[in-house]
């Protein structure tokens, strides 16, 4: 399955399993209820920050978009690297491989992304069903990445953690592409406040 294929499906398989309404979503999300229906026919490619909003309101992380169900009961441990899939951002450029075995049950997702030179993206910070432990650790390049107020300049080799549950901006302040993997954990506050 393509990459739009897939994210149509998985918004509206999210969505419906929600019990949400076009409108629902959009009231949750600040996307708009034509732009998530074009989305869920793959008339559009959506950008980063348009996913984010509706992972936010979906109470999933935004890699959770990107996963694909299974193909059967075996699961598989191994994601060869020619099989992950990658996603390009409209509006940065910004290439997105998602590492994870497909359908394999973890609490870790990995994600590998290259980032322009000069490009930004801001995801703001919403309150959702869910708390996404992040961590990202350059491999080649330099990121400036704000959480909340604080920036943090990060060099190859250098590792951030947050927790995403505010507005963050990565940016790559370099002349060079940036690639930098991010490791992900997401806990239901459910489950959080159940334990």
């Amino acid at each position: 399955m393509n990459v739009e294929a897939l994210l149509a499906k998985r918004v509206r398989d999210l969505r419906k399993a929600h019990g949400h309404t076009l409108d629902d979503l959009a009231e949750a999300s600040g996307v708009s209820r034509s732009t998530i229906s074009l989305i869920e026919r793959q008339e559009i490619s959506p950008t980063a920050v348009v996913l984010n909003k509706l992972a936010h309101a979906l109470g999933v992380s935004m890699a959770t978009l990107f996963a694909e169900e299974a193909a059967s009961d075996a699961q598989q441990p191994l994601a060869r690297r020619a099989e992950q899939q990658t996603w390009r951002d409209p509006a940065t450029g910004y290439l997105r491989r998602h590492v994870s075995p497909v359908g394999f049950v973890s609490p870790l997702e990995l994600v590998e992304v290259s980032f322009p030179p000069g490009e930004s993206v801001t995801f703001d910070g919403v309150t959702r069903l869910a708390v996404t432990h992040q961590q990202v650790w350059v491999l080649e390049g330099e990121m400036a990445i704000s959480v909340g107020e604080k920036v943090w300049h990060l060099k190859a080799g250098d590792c951030l953690a947050m927790v995403l549950d505010q507005q963050i901006v990565f940016r790559n302040p370099g002349r060079k592409p940036a690639r930098y993997a991010l490791a992900l954990t997401t806990v239901s506050t459910t489950q959080r406040t159940t334990k």
